[in-house]
């Protein structure tokens, strides 16, 4: 099970809203040993495409060292859908490199309603799991 806070929800769904028609891209970093969403991280799409993402290799490579210097790792790895259900494709099956992240896609297509699901991919596997959202972190 997913849970996240209200707010990286919120995020995550204004970034692909403002990248629409085109897929968003991101990550949401946490600590290291901890499954728990922390800090939002909105990537540029280097395809810039409404039926593809990837992420900038430079970008990432940015990213990934900071979450490295930070003992975090990424525990959500987000994009959106623009005309599809948020439902992960073949591409972004393979592509799915993270095997402890939660990997959530949003979907885009209803102008008014957004569709938020989550799953854990490992090997070409795809699992969805329940999203609780939160105001906040028990402690």
């Amino acid at each position: 099970m997913l849970v996240i806070r209200a707010d990286l929800v919120d995020a995550m769904v204004a970034h692909a809203r403002a990248d629409h028609p085109d897929e968003a891209c991101g990550i949401i970093a946490g600590p290291e040993g901890s499954d728990r969403p922390e800090r939002f991280v909105a990537m540029v799409n280097a395809e810039r495409s409404p039926t593809f993402y990837r992420f900038d290799s430079g970008e990432q490579l940015r990213v990934w060292r900071a979450m490295d210097d930070a003992d975090e790792v990424p525990v959500v790895v987000y994009h959106s859908h623009t005309a599809t259900e948020a439902y992960p494709s073949r591409t972004d099956i393979s592509y799915a490199a993270e095997p402890d992240a939660h990997y959530v896609l949003i979907s885009t297509r209803d102008p008014d309603e957004h569709e938020l699901r989550s799953y854990r991919i490992v090997d070409g596997a795809v699992t969805e799991e329940p999203v609780r959202i939160v105001d906040a972190y028990d402690a």
